[in-house]
């Protein structure tokens, strides 16, 4: 499986390949299943469906590398709109949004409104007051590692005004535990996830295990501080230490949550919600889904089995 990743991640820009996909019966179908629809409308019925089930959401308008304004400014008025919607149907309690700050201009070159880092800033306080006014949160998605600091910096510059917004950190680079020990402070909401960008080895621990043991590090660093952690993983074996973790630092249900994708292992997702567990589904929607897909399938060989036996089980 681990010899899939780089082919899948070719394939991820691969328009030919991305059209057979969404017209084949079978596969569009699938894909259906792991992101909801390209539309406000059908995001919001998918979140409420989810809610209905016992489980928190974080949408994510898919989409990045913006390299123009508008493009930019469109993805903060999708966002602006669901969470009107999310506000208008009550919906705001449970569910947050995720945002790729290279969506919403972080990729852009210096013009007139500045340079990519300042009107990534800018449009994300748009969402960010978006959020609080229909009463829920911001989460800054974590893309490859050319943007950490600059993800980060904007994550500073925003919680001075917004605390709430949340962070994400990637247990494959090197870094991470020493960032994760830099947010786990009180009120610091941060998901630790393993990671899904190629990344060199200058900077990413490369092998399985040593992805693995950085995880399990940095769960210790946030179970153990004053934050609230986010633990982003399908791994039942990482479940099962979190739990362990958990007990082991006197955290109580509902001083951290654990986070899924959407379609991925949803028996695990509500099994642990009726175990008391707080669980967050992360819900992709809007039409630059085929990246995202083929990130997700790369990311973990299970992610593959998962869709394949899916394909199968619609034949």
């Amino acid at each position: 499986m681990a010899l899939l990743r780089q082919p899948l991640l070719a394939l991820a820009r691969s328009a030919r390949v991305r059209e057979l996909v969404t017209t084949s019966p079978v596969s569009s179908g699938v894909v259906r299943g792991y992101v909801p629809g390209e539309t406000t409308q059908a995001v919001v019925g998918a979140a409420a469906d989810l809610v209905d089930d016992g489980l928190k959401v974080t949408l994510d308008f898919l989409g990045e590398d913006t390299t123009d304004h508008a493009r930019a400014d469109a993805t903060v008025e999708a966002y602006v709109e669901v969470l009107g919607q999310l506000s208008a149907r009550g919906l705001a309690r449970h569910v947050e949004v995720s945002v790729k700050l290279s969506a919403i201009g972080q990729a852009l070159p210096r013009s007139e409104r500045g340079d990519g880092h300042r009107v990534a800033l800018e449009n994300a306080r748009t969402i960010c007051r978006a959020a609080r006014n229909a009463g829920t949160t911001v989460t800054l998605d974590m893309e490859d590692h050319t943007t950490t600091d600059s993800t980060l910096a904007i994550l500073r510059d925003l919680r001075k005004d917004f605390p709430e917004t949340g962070a994400v950190l990637q247990a494959y680079l090197h870094r991470t535990e020493a960032d994760c020990r830099s947010l786990a402070h009180e009120g610091s909401r941060v998901r630790l996830c393993k990671g899904a960008y190629d990344e060199p080895e200058e900077v990413a621990y490369q092998s399985r295990l040593e992805v693995d043991t950085s995880y399990v590090r940095c769960l210790k660093t946030l179970l153990s501080g004053q934050g609230y952690p986010m633990i982003a993983t399908h791994d039942p074996r990482m479940i099962e230490i979190a739990c362990s973790l958990a007990n082991r630092y006197g955290r109580d249900q509902g001083s951290y949550e654990f986070q899924m994708l959407y379609g991925v292992r949803p028996e695990e997702q509500r099994r642990l919600a009726a175990s008391g567990e707080s669980v967050r589904v992360y819900v992709p929607y809007g039409a630059e889904w085929y990246g995202y897909l083929m990130r997700r399938l790369a990311e973990r060989p299970q992610n593959l089995s998962f869709f394949v036996r899916s394909l199968i089980s619609k034949k």
